[in-house]
């Protein structure tokens, strides 16, 4: 597989609000962000024919927003399905299958207004097989992935805490964060314990809100009336167990899988990443993730996120917005990875000072769902 770009995102955005929105329902989030990115791309709803939904079903998201898409995917592997979405919305239209794809996604996570049933269910595997025995919420899942790794490479609370602190370093330049005020490693290390080793600000945010993408052809892009277009040059995607007690290597999540076959597709490795986004649920999430994605040999992510090098100002400017950890966190926070690093790379932040990382031209985008369970990786270039 080699380098193809033959897709690019033409827009993104928001829902009008973020943080603590009480009034608005959950798909009223989301069709703001659908407006608001089809706005910005010169189009209209009756113009989308793919699209690309999880938690609610495409059929309602559809109704919603007045659009007839005669391609759908509501692939619904937790907060990577949306990167894992662009990747098949190119594929889409490469295949000449659709001219415009939007994927969106939103959720009153924090007020709860209007979302869709709940997945939990004590017949499901989870429910019949870990919940009764004490294996049940997302943090303990991942803090006991995160002890196992700390148990064999000497990883340290500090090391996750710098995770923390450069996250919020870029949220202060993010006017839309819902955290901006200073973090230090000792704030984070003093904060609450949730479950051990992970503290409350080793956790994501929950808040309300949502995003969308569109995604076109480059020929169909040339009569918008957007702005600079970011190309899809190669994408991967990967799972390999649904509950944390079946994952083969608790040190080890399917970036593995997925971050190799993006990088092959797009012809370039690691070492060619200008700015990258990449999904942080929790601290560990994003440690485990670099070494997965071969940015660092793994158990060596501590010492590799630390000294800067994520913050702003460092080599590898990470989670620019402020990520899921100072940003904004709905629930399933993937979405967001993509419209920041489509910003980074359309320099939508010049004249920002450092929140634009500087001639940025390539970005990586890497969501996980589940108990790092499921992986989608995206690389994109400036166009």
């Amino acid at each position: 597989m080699t380098r193809r770009g033959r897709a690019v995102v033409a827009g993104v955005g928001e829902s009008d609000e973020i943080g603590v929105v009480p009034d608005k329902s959950t798909l009223q989030l989301q069709g703001e962000a659908a407006l608001n990115a089809l706005d910005e791309a010169g189009l209209r709803p009756a113009d989308v024919d793919g699209l690309f939904t999880a938690g609610f079903r495409t059929t309602e998201v559809a109704e919603y927003l007045g659009i007839v898409p005669h391609h759908f995917d509501g692939t619904h592997v937790g907060g990577s399905s949306f990167v894992l979405h662009l990747g098949h919305a190119a594929a889409a239209i490469e295949a000449g299958l659709i001219e415009v794809a939007l994927i969106v996604h939103g959720e009153s996570g924090r007020s709860r207004h209007g979302m869709p049933p709940s997945r939990d269910s004590p017949q499901s595997m989870q429910g019949q097989f870990e919940a009764p025995f004490g294996g049940s919420p997302a943090v303990a899942s991942y803090a006991m992935a995160c002890a196992r790794h700390m148990h064999l490479y000497g990883t340290t609370e500090r090391h996750l805490a710098e995770v923390a602190v450069a996250a919020r370093q870029w949220a202060q330049m993010n006017p839309r964060a819902f955290s901006r005020t200073p973090l230090t490693v000792e704030d984070v290390l003093a904060s609450p314990l949730v479950s051990w080793p992970l503290k409350r600000m080793d956790c994501c945010l929950v808040t309300d809100a949502a995003g969308a993408v569109v995604v076109t052809s480059p020929e169909r892009a040339r009569d918008l009336r957007g702005g600079a277009c970011v190309r899809v040059l190669g994408w991967g995607g990967g799972h390999d167990h649904a509950m944390i007690s079946q994952m083969p290597d608790l040190t080890a999540a399917p970036g593995r899988i997925s971050g190799p076959r993006a990088f092959a597709m797009a012809g370039i490795g690691p070492g060619e990443v200008d700015v990258a986004q990449v999904y942080d649920s929790f601290t560990y999430t994003v440690l485990t993730t670099m070494e997965d994605l071969g940015f660092c040999k793994k158990g060596e992510g501590g010492d590799f996120l630390s000294g800067g090098r994520i913050a702003p100002g460092g080599s590898l400017p990470l989670n620019t917005g402020g990520g899921g950890l100072s940003y904004t966190h709905p629930g399933m926070f993937g979405i967001f990875t993509i419209i920041e690093a489509v910003r980074q790379l359309r320099h939508d932040y010049r004249g920002q000072g450092a929140r634009q990382v500087p001639d940025a031209r390539i970005g990586l985008v890497h969501g996980t769902g589940g108990v790092l369970s499921a992986t989608g990786t995206v690389i994109l270039a400036r166009d």
